[in-house]
């Protein structure tokens, strides 16, 4: 079992050294507990399969709900997929960074498994700037809820720590969320975008941007 240790970010130097330990925990394919805009994470590094199955494993979760992405930059998202569909387009350059998830397809030459995803991934760019630095560090981390299924997320370093604690290398408090609203979901990959779970974004704003999108 692992004993995560925990760095104070709004420490400055704490803050580069958990940095430091972090990426090179993700690095080792080990797992890491980060804030992000909405409630606490748990993060691998999306291109390492193994790590990506501790992650689930940590969760008690199943391959039937394949883990999201964050990114550092709104520019990866190219890098990710074959076309980047018109409207993911304009809801990420209205509400990234944020609380907004697009789902698309994925580029085939990506070495990842996710989960059973069937060639599409969840990819958000958080309005954290910790886990951005973060993010610069280690490209593109494969983010999940810092929860057992079925319990509250965590809004703190150390309600995370107590869940997911015995399973990650590295605790990152970058102090608490102030709300526990997960991100909204919105699957781009059909003709018509529709929004498959309603979090942190509210359908009329997207409605502002998509007049169409489906809910």
């Amino acid at each position: 079992m692992l004993v995560a240790d925990i760095y104070d970010c709004s420490d400055p130097a704490a803050r580069t050294a958990g940095l430091d330990a972090a990426a090179a925990a993700i690095g080792r394919g080990e797992l890491v507990l980060l804030p992000t805009d909405t409630v606490y994470g748990v993060g691998a590094d999306a291109f390492t399969p193994a790590a990506v199955t501790r992650l689930l494993a940590a969760k008690n979760r199943g391959r039937g709900m394949p883990v999201p992405v964050l990114i550092g930059e709104a520019s990866t998202l190219a890098g990710l997929v074959l076309q980047t569909p018109a409207v993911a387009t304009r809801l990420a350059q209205e509400f990234w960074p944020g609380g907004l998830t697009l789902v698309v397809e994925h580029a085939p030459s990506l070495a990842w498994d996710l989960g059973d995803a069937e060639g599409t991934v969840a990819v958000r760019l958080p309005a954290d700037e910790l886990t951005r630095d973060l993010l610069r560090r280690t490209g593109p981390l494969a983010v999940s809820s810092a929860n057992r299924s079925g319990r509250p997320a965590a809004t703190t370093a150390q309600e995370a720590d107590q869940q997911l604690g015995q399973h990650a290398a590295v605790v990152l408090d970058g102090g608490p969320r102030d709300s526990s609203a997960a991100s909204t979901i919105v699957d781009c990959t059909g003709s018509t975008p529709r929004v498959l779970r309603v979090g942190a974004v509210p359908v009329e704003r997207l409605r502002e941007v998509v007049p169409g999108i489906e809910d």
